[in-house]
């Protein structure tokens, strides 16, 4: 190669760097190692942070990947391509977008979806601004504090900036759903739109039908916050209420991509064609060429996206093509009938991991309302030190909403998903029992006098 660009060495590439900064190691960079060597360094390294018996899953779930979705997703044709600015000039890549998009229009029932966003919160970032477009003079939404905080907080930092104005609603200590009678005080408003999650922080189903009438008899949009695995149970968005959900966004990490250490995940995006002119991102649309042949091109996305800044539509310039392509592979796989199947085995197991540990003395569920594979439990023992103590026999035993949810008092965030087994199940139970009664002192019985 350097023969043919005539060039001596691959130094003389870089002959526009001065010297002295070219060449020189710097002062306690370590030894080059050698692929063997690095492959048992990274090994050592992943095992210190150990092998646990996972319960966390608030926002990020751990499931079973079929060992084809990545060992696909990883051929050369799929890892190092990019989404291409030119449609025609990789039609593999734009295939796999366009079927990505008609099955994730089929899971949300709604007539358009894009080629992904950067992650869920970041995708109902651009929701709440495309309602807020769509609407032309409220900019002011509703955003219930059963949405999971992180994406609050993601909305907030975008949207801060722009003049919108967000608000929260309550929800009701009871049931665990957004309280009705707290977005009743907003009848009457000139508002843009209403953000549902399904199922929401909690992991508790809201009553989505009727908020989306709700919203929709104030004359806003409803936004939809979904989670693709409960989908394959649950009513998906489209068919919400009278008139479904306008836009419906969500965090795509549970269809075949790992934990990995917080990313990276995709955000995917859909919404009715009437509002697809402020959809953000990238859509590819099927056509034929003029010998009738099937081809891939990408649509409906003005050049202006990429450089107008403030002026454009959207900042967003690119999405997640090789995670989607995982989560494509993933969807093909199991289909429909794969993907209820592990929504019901989620389900099952969350309902035999609350049975067992609301059996537990000191332990109690905190909402009566029906859930997905997700639930929130009260302690009579303070959470850190418990979640602690079984840290140390090798469970993650969910999350602490001390610091998002201190109202709760000592409430826990526990999730079983399809990878849990019966063994499992008791393992976690039987800890849980030990901890809490070795740190929960029980009060006086009702007969007795306290002291």
């Amino acid at each position: 190669m350097l023969a043919a660009i005539g060039v001596a060495a691959i130094d003389d590439l870089f002959d526009e760097i001065p010297a002295t900064l070219r060449g020189a190691i710097p002062d306690g960079a370590p030894r080059a190692m050698s692929e063997m060597e690095v492959a048992r360094l990274m090994k050592e390294r992943a095992e210190r942070d150990g092998i646990y018996l996972n319960f966390i899953g608030a926002g990020a779930y751990e499931h079973h990947i079929p060992a084809a979705v990545w060992q696909i997703a990883t051929r050369g044709e799929f890892y190092s391509s990019y989404t291409p600015y030119q449609a025609e000039a990789s039609q593999g890549t734009l295939q796999t977008l366009y079927e990505y998009q008609t099955m994730m229009a089929s899971l949300l029932a709604l007539e358009v979806t894009n080629a992904s966003l950067y992650d869920g919160a970041s995708a109902l970032a651009e929701a709440v601004l495309m309602a807020v477009r769509s609407h032309k003079s409220a900019r002011h939404v509703l955003i219930p504090r059963t949405l999971h905080p992180g994406w609050r907080r993601v909305v907030r930092t975008i949207t801060r900036n722009q003049g919108i104005e967000l608000s929260e609603v309550e929800y009701e200590t009871q049931s665990g759903q957004v309280s009705m009678r707290a977005l009743d005080a907003w009848k009457g408003r000139e508002l843009a739109a209403l953000v549902i999650p399904q199922p929401n922080f909690f992991g508790v189903l809201e009553p989505v039908d009727a908020l989306v009438d709700w919203a929709h008899a104030g004359g806003m949009l409803a936004i939809a916050a979904v989670n693709p695995t409960a989908l394959a149970l649950v009513k998906p968005p489209g068919q919400w209420g009278a008139g479904g959900a306008d836009i419906a966004v969500g965090e795509g990490q549970p269809l075949g991509v790992p934990l990995s250490s917080g990313g990276p995940y995709f955000g995917f995006m859909a919404c009715r064609k009437a509002l697809v002119r402020q959809m953000p991102g990238r859509l590819v649309g099927a056509t034929r060429d003029a010998d009738g042949r099937t081809g891939y091109t990408l649509t409906l996305q003005a050049r202006e996206q990429h450089i107008r800044r403030s002026k454009a539509t959207s900042n967003i310039c690119t999405n997640q093509g090789l995670v989607v392509t995982a989560a494509t592979i993933y969807m093909a796989l199991l289909g429909p009938s794969g993907l209820a199947a592990v929504a019901d085995a989620c389900h099952a197991n969350a309902l035999d991991l609350l049975e067992r540990l609301s059996a537990v003395d000191g332990v109690e569920r905190a909402f009566d309302a029906p859930f997905f594979h997700e639930f929130v439990l009260r302690l009579a023992a303070p959470v850190a030190p418990v979640l602690q103590a079984l840290k140390v026999q090798g469970i993650l035993g969910g999350l602490d909403l001390a610091h998002e949810y201190p109202e709760l008092g000592q409430a826990l965030l526990v999730c079983a998903t399809e990878t849990k087994s019966e063994q499992d199940l008791k393992r976690y139970a039987e800890n849980l029992a030990r901890v809490v009664s070795s740190r929960h002192q029980p009060g006086p019985r009702a007969t007795e006098s306290a002291p």
